[in-house]
């Protein structure tokens, strides 16, 4: 398993050399935190279009912890789940004002105390804002992770502890580019219906090809 993770790795290096995360957002690591809740059953497509009016109308954390909720609903509306998002995202910023003096926590059990955060938003936090290990486990990473044979489950927790299993310590610092980079491939050669098998870089180590015959 350590060689064909190892090889799975570099070759998506070799595919992928520069990886970001796709929701785009601006320096201040609560945009990005405010961004990942929004991106729940949403596109990061759609939370792209809708976070730049949003931030140009909710300027600073101040204004999100005092955000008239309604006002705050219909800038996030089409985002879905709407008014759930928008106490989620109201009380966390109250939290991280009140508690965590004004700054983003960065370990995984402070950011698990924050309204409407789970491991995934977490993981994607201390990966992509403080540089340290993670595994975001969104649907691209669940979805290759098992048909590549790396994981077993579609849970997100057990795939991410499952995967933190086989991929040797030493890549641990690229854990949460391989992630992106698992998004870069499912967007373009594994993707969820109609995968493009016959031609994809990955398919002499692919379990799931194998199914298809």
């Amino acid at each position: 398993m350590r060689d064909k993770v190892i090889y799975i790795i570099n070759k998506l290096n070799e595919k992928y050399p520069m990886v970001e995360c796709t929701l785009e957002y601006e320096s201040e690591p609560y945009k990005l935190l405010i961004m990942a809740r929004l991106s729940a059953q949403c596109t990061d497509a759609r939370v792209n279009i809708v976070a730049p009016p949003l931030f140009a109308e909710f300027k600073t954390l101040e204004d999100f912890a005092d955000a008239d909720l309604e006002k705050l609903e219909k800038a996030i509306f089409s985002c879905g789940l709407y008014k759930t998002k928008a106490r989620n995202i109201k009380d966390m910023c109250r939290m991280i004002i009140d508690e965590f003096n004004s700054a983003v926590p960065d370990t995984m059990e402070e950011l698990l105390k924050l309204p409407g955060v789970g491991r995934k938003i977490a993981n994607l936090i201390l990966g992509d804002v403080f540089g340290k290990p993670a595994i975001v486990t969104d649907t691209h990473c669940i979805r290759i992770s098992n048909r590549l044979g790396l994981a077993r489950s579609q849970n997100p927790h057990v795939a991410e502890k499952q995967l933190w299993e086989v991929i040797p310590k030493e890549k641990y610092a690229e854990a949460n580019d391989f992630c992106h980079r698992l998004v870069y491939f499912g967007r373009e050669y594994c993707k969820s219906q109609n995968p493009r098998c016959g031609v994809c870089f990955l398919n002499s180590v692919c379990e799931y090809k194998e199914k298809l015959k």
